[in-house]
């Protein structure tokens, strides 16, 4: 069974709660069974020291994901531990402005895209992109509450 939490340090205070069937969408389509994780919600203060500190870059981000395999699977029991995912949430409201859709479908995005790279993905190159990029917007247009077009 996988398990993780969310921590809400921002005190977003809109409903989420539609992000658990998100993440389950992710981990079945990635097959990935007893895994644990924690997905942060923080203000820009927060996730520029964090984007500071570990990425040495000295601005605000919309996500940033610790993944703990990177250097080794770590297992306990069976259990995979994968990692934390720290969402901005002034940033995701900015960019669900910008990019003209909910602030809804801009938190699935983040989700999926941070829960994504804690699984491995990423987009360094155009062809990682092409990849991670394509898996994020299938995820979310298989909801109606996560499509594009809100």
């Amino acid at each position: 069974m996988n398990d993780y939490s969310i921590t809400n340090e921002y005190n977003y205070d809109k409903d989420y709660s539609y992000l658990d069937d998100v993440i389950k969408r992710v981990l079945k389509h990635e097959k990935v069974k007893n895994a644990n994780f924690s997905i942060v919600f923080v203000d820009n203060d927060k996730i520029q020291e964090l984007n500071k500190n570990y990425r040495g870059i000295d601005r605000i981000t919309d996500v940033i994901s610790f993944a703990f395999e990177d250097n080794a699977k770590i297992k306990y029991d069976d259990i995979r531990f994968l990692g934390e995912i720290y969402i901005c949430i002034p940033r995701m409201i900015e960019q669900a402005k910008e990019y003209g859709h909910s602030e809804e479908r801009e938190l699935a995005f983040l989700t999926v895209h941070g829960l994504l790279h804690l699984l491995g993905y990423d987009h360094q190159t155009k062809e990682e992109e092409n990849i991670m990029f394509s898996l994020q917007e299938k995820i979310l247009n298989e909801d109606e509450r996560t499509k594009k077009a809100n």
